[in-house]
């Protein structure tokens, strides 16, 4: 498929009232832009050309590395933001397809059946048109007799027969690259806004005796343009339920699908079970069999087979096969839990490993650590990483034993097999095998509460 796109994300997008520009706000972790760009990669397209303008420099980021970037100084309509792509398209022969930037549930499918439409019929034009209950607001699509678009109306200059078709204008485009751009410098800015509108090269095309088709589009909702906050959240679902039952016929369960978000850059094996509440983003991945949530949220985290993960918070993240974690656990990034480590209740793990079998289990907090295998961690303990200027490492050796309430002053190694005592502040190395103690006598004043209670008794 020889074929080019331009995606059109130069808009302010006012009913936001945002300090955003629209095409940057989000669904399911990923810009609205990116959605569409994505879609014209996944349909085989591989040049494509971003109109930037309102706010460029917070879209730029969002599209630069696999998009031709173009700058739209001044917003003069569709057509203006087609034609300032002429410079880097002009030379471009084959289909050409205009998408909305701010259109996030366009699909691959949908895009490549505009270009296949436009070449078996060798026309100038190709319109993806969508059949609406309520049309009102829409341009309409007026056939003529063969079939072909004749013209679309707008509703403020539809006649009551025209007004009554249903049949209307996604916004959705494939052109002939060089009818296009020949036809865009005959476009006139004389209507009541003094826009130069995309609309007006059907018309041209029309008159030079080319065609222009129109394709409508299976699912109507493909087309829907986000304009405000709620259409936002409204493609929000559209989404989430189009990516769930994905998921769901690949053989992920869900016991509350509507209860599970899940990026586009997800992958999910087999037999997992996702409970409620649960948010997979960005470049997570989970192995079969394994059981997420409920009220779990995972970024860029890796998760292997057979594992647990119960209400945690987990962000660059790897959890090896059998792993457990939670409930209420948070890993941050650089965490690594190897096979059939446990994080549980109110643990925090921070750019540390956790061996093979070893226990962090209640009220804990690790950071900057490198732990062996079966390593007991006992309840609030806690590595001191930080001197309030620099992080400092600890090292806990295969088999130690670590009771409750210790502090590990870093940097301190723990040797293999060691046993340190509940309640000990460890400010040095631990030989292997050695019991460490660091506590101050207990001292007992016989009689002292009593002595006590009756001070306060005669104040």
């Amino acid at each position: 498929m020889k074929a080019a796109a331009v995606v059109l994300a130069a808009g302010a997008g006012t009913r936001m009232k945002s300090k955003k520009p629209k095409v940057a706000h989000e669904i399911l972790g990923q810009p609205l832009v990116r959605w569409v760009v994505d879609a014209a990669h996944a349909a085989g397209i591989g040049r494509v050309a971003c109109v930037v303008g309102h706010e460029r420099e917070q879209v730029v980021p969002l599209v630069e590395g696999d998009c031709d970037l173009v700058v739209q100084e001044q917003r003069r309509g569709t057509a203006d933001a087609v034609a300032v792509c002429a410079e880097t398209l002009g030379d471009f022969d084959g289909s050409l397809v205009v998408l909305s930037g701010d259109c996030p549930l366009i699909t691959a499918d949908t895009i490549a059946r505009l270009v296949e439409a436009r070449e078996q019929a060798d026309a100038a034009a190709v319109v993806l048109t969508m059949e609406l209950a309520d049309p009102f607001g829409y341009g309409r699509i007026v056939r003529d007799a063969a079939g072909n678009v004749e013209r679309i109306v707008e509703q403020k200059d539809a006649t009551p027969d025209e007004a009554a078709i249903t049949e209307c204008n996604s916004g959705f485009y494939c052109f002939d690259a060089r009818v296009l751009f020949d036809a865009l410098g005959r476009v006139s800015n004389d209507n009541a806004q003094g826009e130069y509108y995309l609309t007006d090269v059907l018309e041209i095309c029309r008159n030079d005796g080319r065609a222009v088709v129109g394709l409508r589009c299976d699912d109507a909702s493909e087309c829907l343009g986000v304009n405000s906050r709620v259409q936002l959240a409204e493609a929000t679902r559209l989404l989430q339920r189009r990516i769930n039952r994905a998921h769901m016929e690949a053989g992920v369960t869900m016991l509350a699908p509507d209860l599970v978000w899940i990026g586009p850059g997800v992958t999910i094996a087999p037999d997992v079970t996702l409970l409620q509440n649960v948010t997979l983003m960005g470049d997570t991945s989970i192995g079969e069999d394994s059981v997420i949530g409920p009220d779990t949220r995972l970024t860029d985290t890796r998760v292997g087979a057979g594992c647990v993960i119960d209400e945690t918070v987990a962000i660059e993240a790897i959890i090896d096969d059998k792993a457990t974690c939670g409930p209420r656990a948070y890993l941050r990034p650089a965490a690594h839990l190897c096979e059939g480590a446990k994080a549980g209740t109110h643990v925090e793990i921070k750019k540390s490993t956790i061996g093979k079998g070893s226990k962090v289990p209640h009220l804990s907090y690790i950071g900057d650590t490198t732990m062996g295998e079966g390593v007991n961690i006992g309840a609030g303990s806690i590595t001191c990483n930080y001197d309030g200027k620099k992080k400092w490492s600890t090292v806990i050796g295969d088999g130690a034993f670590v009771g409750s309430d210790t502090m590990m002053v870093a940097p301190v190694t723990i040797g293999a097999g060691a046993v340190i005592g509940a309640a000990s502040c460890i400010t040095k190395d631990v030989a292997a095998d050695a019991l460490a103690l660091e506590r101050s006598d207990q001292r007992e004043l016989e009689g002292w509460a009593a002595k006590r209670r009756k001070r306060q008794a005669e104040e």
